[in-house]
């Protein structure tokens, strides 16, 4: 096995400080053992369709959240995961739109086209229209649908926005990122527009307001004005607590002895954030929801080291298949769970949510094909084993190719070179370039020793493209051991095989000038018409293709060709 050297701090003595002695199974830490597994008092039956609130969080890392040990205060998502069932074998994706699509189609990337990075706010791309979402679903079951935050899912065309995806309301971001002040969001330099739309139209008036209270606030509006006897849900997707670092001044001053900057103003994002899910976890009561509710609380991918967020003491953070990039923070909480306060180690991956809450909701799947997810309730509410024995990470064909990948190290079946990731019962294989792979602990000291932006590329150097964990007992990702079990890699790589004969093109089209927000009044919205969609939608060779054809046509071509050549230099500027 290969020794690593950190930069100004060793592995020796991290283990001396103790952090990667940190014990996976100690209760204090992640788990909460009931007294009586099997709950006393039986839990309501569902006379009706529960409401369903999904909270889900942007960039908050794997340990930043009270019960994983965290120096950062979440008192309310502690209690509820307590009360609940804690998910700590539960997946997500490296990255936003990923994790976002694959909530609401139940499919993996590879089976959407958005296998390659995010929906970029000037790409003419979205959801596909075909894919029958989550909300739709659960309004054919009777549902009131409501969406409170990012999208981040495209918004190109108004058939792409999330009203005419099945939401029946809709207030916040359609974009990755923006001011939580003043919602402002630029995608290069002079590229800049505002991001808050209510329903189909951008809401102006609501400048000002900080995110995460605002979201809160239309939750509880929301649940105020709807009647508890009709089944409602909510889907909350908090922009907190994603770059930029930004929180009210007095949440800032609760970490004031806090060190590090980033750190400080992280920390006191995630705890606004926790105590404006408080917020809508007593409006779920004091409207009359609460004993007919299921809450589910999910992040959307691994911390940013470098903007705050630990994934301590996983291996990596977003935008990696590591474990510190893809394994999230996850819990159920609900009066109508059978074997409440435990800790499920049941395998749980977030397309399991559709067919999930779609099932809860007592509507229709007979009809709908394809889902890569399964039913997890039985194994979160009863303590039954998981139908789930594995997980395709992902199969990204466009992602810069591993300089010493080859399809002879992968057995002649598969081109390691290829960015891959796969779960299979307690294995986990990765191929490619997995992304920055160290350990890096909170950043909670003001000069951390040596450099840890070099602590995150300490094996950027290795001449390898193939990688093997038993993930049951090596949760941490310290031991490679693809060279001691080659016939598990093979086995795995035959899976990837698999995955990817089913795998469509990638839709990954060139950004259009045209989605500027100077040409739609000052702000991020849609620019294509419904006959145009077609036309852009697709790869970077169908986009070129289509334009050829159409370029004597086009009455704007001119104007068209300007902003593209214009665009370009903005973009190589781009930082």
């Amino acid at each position: 096995m290969a020794v690593y050297a950190l930069t100004g701090f060793s592995l020796v003595s991290l283990l001396s400080f103790g952090y990667l002695s940190w014990d996976w199974m100690k209760p204090s830490l992640v788990a909460n053992v009931a007294t009586d597994p099997m709950e006393k008092s039986p839990p309501p039956t569902f006379t009706r369709p529960p409401h369903i609130i999904f909270i889900l969080t942007d960039d908050q890392g794997y340990h930043d959240i009270g019960y994983h040990g965290s120096d950062i205060q979440t008192p309310t998502l502690d209690r509820l995961a307590a009360e609940g069932v804690k998910l700590e074998n539960y997946y997500i994706q490296p990255i936003c739109t990923p994790s976002r699509s694959q909530l609401i189609t139940g499919r993996y990337q590879i089976h959407t086209g958005l296998q390659h990075s995010i929906i970029r706010p000037r790409q003419p791309n979205c959801l596909p229209l075909d894919q029958v979402t989550l909300p739709q679903k659960l309004q054919e079951a009777g549902y009131s649908t409501h969406m409170v935050g990012k999208w981040h899912l495209g918004f190109y065309k108004k058939e792409c926005l999330p009203t005419r995806r099945g939401f029946d309301t809709f207030l916040g971001s359609l974009t990755g990122n923006v001011d939580y002040y003043t919602y402002d969001n630029c995608d290069g330099p002079d590229v800049c527009g505002y991001d808050l739309h209510e329903g189909e139209d951008v809401a102006w008036d609501q400048s000002g307001k900080y995110s995460t209270f605002l979201y809160a606030q239309r939750v509880s509006k929301i649940l105020a004005s709807h009647s508890p006897k009709e089944p409602i849900f909510i889907y909350v997707a908090f922009q907190a607590v994603h770059t930029p670092l930004q929180s009210p001044k007095e949440y800032i001053y609760r970490y004031r002895s806090m060190g590090n900057v980033a750190r400080r103003k992280y920390a006191a994002m995630v705890t606004c954030m926790d105590e404006a899910v408080k917020n809508i976890t007593w409006a779920l009561k004091k409207y009359g929801y609460y004993d007919n509710s299921v809450i589910v609380f999910s992040t959307d991918n691994g911390g940013q080291t470098f903007s705050g967020g630990s994934n301590w003491p996983l291996r990596g953070r977003k935008g990696t298949y590591w474990e510190g990039g893809v394994r999230g923070i996850g819990f159920v909480h609900s009066p109508l769970i059978k074997r409440k306060r435990r800790t499920s180690w049941a395998l749980v991956h977030i397309t399991d949510w559709y067919p999930t809450l779609v099932s809860l909701a007592r509507g229709n799947l007979s009809n709908v094909q394809g889902l890569d997810g399964y039913d997890v309730w039985p194994a979160i509410s009863e303590g039954k084993e998981s139908p789930r024995t594995e997980i395709l990470h992902n199969i990204d064909p466009l992602y810069n190719h591993a300089k010493y990948g080859s399809l002879e190290d992968g057995f002649g079946i598969w081109n390691t070179a290829v960015q891959a990731s796969i779960r299979v019962g307690e294995w986990k294989l990765l191929t490619g370039d997995p992304g920055y792979s160290d350990w890096i602990p909170p950043q909670t000291l003001t000069n951390f020793p040596g450099s840890w932006w070099n602590l995150e590329r300490l094996t950027d150097g290795l001449r390898k493209s193939v990688w093997l964990f038993n993930i049951t007992a090596d949760p941490y990702e310290r031991y490679d051991l693809s060279e001691q079990r080659p016939d598990v890699v093979r086995s795995l790589l035959m899976r990837l095989v698999h995955y990817n004969r089913t795998a469509i093109p990638v839709r990954y089209p060139a950004e259009n000038p045209r989605a500027h927000p100077d040409f739609n009044g000052g702000a991020w919205g849609p620019w294509a018409t419904e006959d145009e969609g077609e036309e852009w939608e697709g790869g970077r060779e169908s986009l070129k293709s289509r334009n050829k054809k159409k370029k004597k046509k086009c009455k704007i071509c001119k104007l068209r060709s300007f902003f593209r050549k214009l665009n370009t230099r903005l973009m190589s500027n781009r930082i």
